[in-house]
């Protein structure tokens, strides 16, 4: 059976989106076990998936230069190469230090593999295809997000935690055969600008200093790492503005509908990252349900969420892109504000009503909202509106997560989650709730502003 390239290159994009998202989610669920075996404090513990998520944010903005100057399929096959090498390595690890080396491994390829995966498929593919392209690319995401945990689950607890990363070995060996000898082209886009290195280091402590002293943002030293990493941002960004071949083209946010998606984009991600564990919460402490329950009726959203993305994306091929990511984002913000009101009174079927909503409304603006951001620059700098995409949910998933400690910490001071302390945690997670749904209403408000503006979408190929 043959296939075409844009079928190859979308199969490609799928396989190590989901995979990508497979491990840094997934990993929580073996992070016990890790534990045990390497007999890691707390502290240490926690690092296992906030390291890998650090190390994501700092080289994601260089991935989009560096993937545009040598090509995104070399790029990509380098980064799919890195996050398989260290995928065996994590397997083979005998201490928590060869075991946190092999994580920052892990975390630097899937940081090229998002953006270049991204910025092959919209080389690659027609313009009138890009949306349904990008849409299958998201269904990878929602998907590999909705069944780590049940997959995860099931092999640490029959096989151990090794199992996880010996599970994506196969796939990933799978998706550098298919490059090498399916996909014969090559796309550059900045072949002959210089690499940017002050502009990369930069940006990369900014970001670092930001997103680690966001999540200890309620101590002092906290909040000054946080500010430091805001000036740094700001001294980035007016660095670039200077640069002939900047790391990141700033001017790129001259376009409303770029900036307005990508706005967008940051708010979804910081409204409804949390949601999955206030309601584990909700379901575990307050309901009384053990983890598998939780877990099984968790698994609704984000799998409404992988049935509609593909559909939806393929729509926004035809129907303006922030039109349907608006109308999303509105149905996600009734989701939210639904959730604000939860108590140990609520009705069970009202919070499934709550998740089957926020995944048909995240479900319509992901796929949409992306297509909008690939759509509004020239294909010369696909790469760099793909690195700008990966970084706006990076940063909004770490915010999402920081604005959880930060209420958390203040409603209950240092007391463990428990089912004594049920009411504090309803408290909380209403006010972390009503935050979400402002959150939401702001990405309804950034896709129609892009909506009005009058720049165009590129339909060039």
């Amino acid at each position: 059976m043959k296939f075409n390239l844009e079928t190859i290159v979308i199969a490609v994009s799928f396989i190590t989106s989901f995979f990508a998202v497979f491990l840094s989610n997934g990993i929580i669920i073996g992070v016990p076990a890790i534990a045990q075996e390497f007999a890691m404090n707390n502290v240490i513990q926690n690092w296992v998936p906030t390291i890998f998520f650090l190390v994501v944010a700092v080289f994601t903005v260089p991935a989009g230069q560096i993937s545009g100057k040598f090509g995104v399929k070399k790029t990509l096959l380098a980064g799919v190469m890195v996050y398989l090498i260290a995928s065996i390595g994590a397997c083979m690890s005998f201490s928590t230090e060869s075991f946190l080396v092999f994580r920052i491994l892990q975390g630097a390829g899937v940081a090229f593999l998002n953006v270049s995966a991204m910025a092959m498929v919209v080389q690659a593919v027609k313009p009138q295809n890009r949306g349904k392209a990008l849409g299958f690319t998201v269904t990878g995401v929602y998907l590999a997000t909705s069944l780590s945990p049940v997959i995860c689950g099931f092999l640490v607890h029959n096989l151990g935690w090794r199992s996880m990363f010996y599970f994506v070995i196969p796939f990933l060996v799978l998706c550098v055969i298919l490059m090498i000898l399916k996909i014969p082209g090559e796309w550059k886009t900045y072949e002959n600008d210089k690499i940017d290195k002050v502009g990369s280091i930069l940006y990369g402590i900014g970001i670092l200093a930001f997103i680690y002293g966001f999540t200890t943002l309620a101590t002092t030293h906290g909040l000054i790492i946080t500010i430091a990493g805001l000036v740094l941002l700001v001294i980035f960004a007016a660095y670039e503005l200077r640069q002939d071949s900047p790391v990141f083209n700033m001017n790129l946010f001259k376009n409303r509908k770029f900036t307005s998606s990508n706005i967008a984009a940051l708010c979804s991600y910081i409204a409804v990252m949390v949601v999955t564990t206030i309601l584990n919460y909700h379901f575990q402490y307050v309901r009384g349900w053990d983890a598998q329950m939780a877990g099984m009726i968790l698994i609704i959203t984000p799998i409404i969420m992988a049935l509609m993305a593909p559909n939806a994306g393929k729509l926004s091929d035809r129907i303006h892109p922030q039109k349907l990511a608006a109308i999303g984002m509105s149905i996600a913000t009734v989701a939210l504000l639904i959730l604000t009101f939860l108590t140990e009174a609520t009705p069970l079927y009202l919070v499934v009503v709550a998740m089957i909503l926020q995944g048909i409304g995240m479900g319509l603006f992901s796929s949409p909202n992306m297509n909008a951001i690939m759509s509004s620059v020239p294909p010369k700098d696909a790469p760099t509106a793909s690195a700008s995409q990966a970084t706006m949910r990076t940063i909004g998933q770490t915010m999402s997560l920081g604005l959880l400690t930060l209420v958390f910490a203040w409603v209950m001071g240092s007391l463990e989650l428990a089912p004594q302390y049920a009411s504090m945690i309803v408290q909380a997670s209403q006010i972390i709730c009503l935050i979400c749904t402002v959150a939401c209403v702001l990405a309804v408000f950034a896709s129609l502003v892009g909506i009005r503006s009058s720049d165009k979408f590129n339909t060039e190929r």
